[in-house]
């Protein structure tokens, strides 16, 4: 039988299959780091066809708790999502702490955090970097690249434009390691107090470079953040451009209802 009944509703056996997996998954029965059974196995498990197999695995693998080795199959990954908090990351107390947003979002969570610089250096702003920076496309500014990396594995990657005349009197900003608490931390010594970060986020497939780069199946779900760091004068000092692996993160937001 294709289809069952359940809520007054057909419900494809295809959809069955993934959230019986999906449920063994969530229950513990498949743990962190075991393989999903091959095609093969569930065919002769569920009486089914191949292609209901493969259909069901899609359901499987959007859910963001396997990813799919070449060659080797579906594994179920090995870690839940880090939370990621506006209304908490940005805290001024983690910076006077020491702490950079995401190695405290990381610590929150229980989770081993490393980041690894790919760039720093001068760069043309990108038009829709020099416009966020109220600057001539083209400008130079400040680019500083880095992937991050939760329980070693690759999370996301990030690059912040800052502009020149902002850094330039900033030696710490030009090193891989600019100190306790970060970049927004060296600013804020600097005399560049933040007034609010506002960000911007949509959800998209991965490109083929950015499945490799975060170690994900090709067309895998990432969210694309972009967040200005506005000052109380109400300049924008930094732009940052992130690209997040989705499974790995959940965004909880505290909105006033108040005017």
């Amino acid at each position: 039988m294709g289809t069952a009944v359940g809520g007054g509703r057909a419900v494809p056996r295809y959809v069955q299959i993934a959230d019986e997996i999906v449920q063994q998954i969530r229950a513990g029965v498949l743990k962190p780091g075991d393989m999903v059974p091959s095609e093969s196995e569930l065919v002769d498990r569920y009486g089914v066809s191949g292609g209901t197999i493969r259909k069901a695995m899609v359901e499987v693998r959007a859910s963001g708790l396997v990813e799919t080795r070449q060659g080797k199959g579906s594994l179920v990954k090995a870690r839940p999502p880090v939370r990621h908090r506006s209304s908490d990351r940005f805290r001024r107390s983690h910076r006077k702490g020491g702490k950079a947003a995401y190695l405290a979002e990381s610590e929150q969570a229980g989770a081993t955090a490393k980041v690894s610089v790919l760039f720093i250096g001068p760069a043309d702003a990108p038009d829709d970097i020099a416009d966020r920076l109220d600057v001539e496309p083209g400008t130079k500014v400040l680019a500083r690249r880095r992937l991050y990396f939760r329980n070693g594995t690759p999370v996301e990657t990030a690059t912040s434009y800052l502009p020149w005349d902002v850094v330039k009197d900033i030696p710490e900003l030009f090193s891989e390691n600019p100190g306790p608490g970060g970049i927004y931390a060296r600013l804020e010594d600097d005399g560049h107090v933040f007034a609010e970060f506002v960000e911007t986020l949509q959800a998209r497939p991965a490109s083929k470079a950015e499945s490799s780069e975060l170690a994900l199946s090709p067309g895998s779900p990432v969210v694309h953040l972009i967040r200005d760091a506005v000052t109380e004068e109400g300049r924008v000092v930094e732009v940052c451009d992130t690209l997040m692996a989705a499974d790995q993160f959940v965004f909880s937001y505290r909105i006033p209802a108040t005017d």
